[in-house]
Formats: structure tokens, C-alpha cells, sequence
């Protein structure tokens, strides 16, 4: 079993909901946290005990000298190496280098790929795809020295057709292909790589998709099965790397589309078709 206490934990995507949820939980471990995003927002978190959903299981608030561990803000760019090895850099500065790497930094696209500009396609892989490569590239020396571990937020679509959401289902696709290839390399140094597949949450990222033309989705994204919480999702997959899991499939929507897809494609297609062509294809039907 892997403990966090004071082990050094970089989280991207770290302003959004599943992000901050990331934060929080790794902090309650004991974890010293480096929390990146391209929004400045993240600059606005703090290391206090989690709310909501995330209620206390062990840690206590820093302020009062307890457990949790320290937490340092960045504002970083996925799509751009120089920023990822800045931000990597800042890290092993404060805290002696990098124990566990969080790739977490996505954005979605909501449009049928004949009507969406490829420049949409482009930004997509850069965040999910280029943006996972890119802190990896930069950490990977770290990770290696101190037998770290490396989690990635694919989703679903990582294995699985979605239905207008190519370029998405296309990058997380790119994720398990890297990342399952990583660990063949970096598995006999001692380093851990966890593939992370959860369905839907209620996080912004539905909310920030790109329309087929790059601006904002208009029409509400449609979801199958229940819609998790971010602090459910960080929990399992704080538990996950605990016992170093080499994949997590978070709910059991995620669970039957893993079987389903494997021993009946064609059934699970036609399901996933008929549950969400509407959104995509308003006037038909398939």
C-alpha cells in the first residue's frame, strides 16, 4: 500500500470540479500538493478542510498544526512543454522533487464530427492527449528516481465509441495507448501508472465543451446512468493508488460499458446510439 504523507503530488486540471476534489483529498492524505491549471483561479485555493461532499475521514486543518500537508499554486499550460517543465521545476524546488503525477487537465467537444472544424480536433488532443504528455515528458526523471506514480483521467470514451464526441473518445483513446505502453517501460524502475475511467461527473467540463465551430456547446450534454460527485471520484481514486491499481473504472456505468463493449460491441453501440443520438442529431432517429 502506497502512503501520501509527505510525498509530493502535482495535479493538472487542478481549478475545476474534479481537480480541486483532487486537491483536497490528496491534502487530507498528507500529501504536499502542487496545483496547476491554465486558469488563474487555482491561485485561489487553500489548503483547508474539505466541504461538501468531501467530509473528513482522518485529516485535520494545517492551521491548527494537524495532518494535512502543504499545498503550492501554479498557473500552467498544458499545451506548452516549457510551461509543464517550468511548473516541474518550481515543484522539485519546494518540495525535493516529484513522488506522484495527476493528469488530470481535459476539455470535451460536443458535435458531430461533419459539422466540427478540425481545428476543434486539434485543441482536444492538445489539452487531454499533448497536455498528459507533456507533464510526463517533464516529470518522468523524478517519478523514475523516487518510484513514483503517474495517474491519468481518461473517461469511457477511452475505450469505448461515444457518439458525437470523436475528437474526445479519439484523445482518451491516445491516453490508454501511451500510457499502457509507459508502464511496460518504467514498471521494473518502481513507477506505477494508473488509467483512471470514470462516466459522467458533475463537474464544469460539460458545462466549458467546445460546438462544433470552438465556442461553447449550446445545446445540455445528455448523460447515461447516474451523474457522480467530483469528491466521490477523487475518494475511490485516492483509494486506488493506495493499492496501486493499474485501472479504476468508477461507477457501475463504467463498469458494464467496460464488459459490454468487450463482449458485445455491436450491443453496446446500439445502446449508447439509442441513449444518446438525440442530443447530437435532434431530428432523427437512429
Amino acid at each position: 500500500m502506497r502512503s501520501f504523507k509527505d510525498r509530493c503530488v502535482v495535479i493538472t486540471g487542478a481549478a475545476g470540479g474534479l481537480g480541486q476534489a483532487l486537491v483536497q483529498v490528496f491534502l487530507q492524505a498528507g500529501a504536499n500538493v502542487v496545483a496547476l491549471d491554465r486558469d488563474a483561479r487555482v491561485q485561489q485555493l487553500t489548503a483547508g478542510p474539505p466541504k461538501g461532499e468531501l467530509a473528513p475521514s482522518g485529516g485535520s486543518d494545517p492551521r491548527s498544526g494537524g495532518a494535512w500537508g502543504q499545498l503550492l499554486t501554479s498557473v500552467c499550460d498544458v499545451t506548452q512543454l516549457p510551461s509543464c517543465e517550468a511548473a516541474i521545476a518550481q515543484a522539485t524546488a519546494r518540495f525535493g522533487g516529484i513522488d506522484v503525477l495527476i493528469n488530470n487537465a481535459g476539455i470535451a467537444h460536443r458535435s458531430a464530427f461533419a459539422d466540427t472544424q478540425v481545428d476543434v480536433l486539434h485543441r482536444v488532443m492538445d489539452v487531454n492527449f499533448f497536455g498528459a504528455v507533456h507533464c510526463t515528458h517533464a516529470a518522468i526523471a523524478s517519478l523514475r528516481s523516487r518510484k513514483g506514480l503517474i495517474i491519468t483521467i481518461s473517461s469511457v470514451a477511452g475505450f469505448s465509441p461515444l457518439i458525437g464526441r470523436t475528437g474526445y473518445a479519439a484523445s482518451k483513446h491516445a491516453l490508454h495507448g501511451f500510457f499502457d505502453s509507459l508502464r511496460t517501460e518504467v514498471e521494473d524502475d518502481g513507477v506505477d501508472v494508473l488509467l483512471v475511467c470514470p462516466s459522467f461527473i458533475d463537474t464544469g467540463i460539460d458545462r466549458a465543451a467546445l460546438g462544433a465551430d470552438g465556442q461553447p456547446a449550446a445545446h445540455a450534454r445528455k448523460t447515461t446512468g447516474a451523474t457522480t460527485q467530483p469528491g466521490e471520484v477523487a475518494n475511490a481514486i485516492l483509494n486506488a493508488a493506495r493499492a496501486r491499481r493499474k485501472l479504476l473504472l468508477f461507477s457501475p456505468t463504467a463498469n458494464a460499458a467496460w464488459w459490454l463493449s468487450r463482449l458485445w460491441p455491436t450491443r453496446y453501440a446500439a445502446i449508447m446510439k439509442r441513449r444518446l443520438h438525440a442530443e447530437i442529431f435532434p431530428n432523427t432517429t437512429p
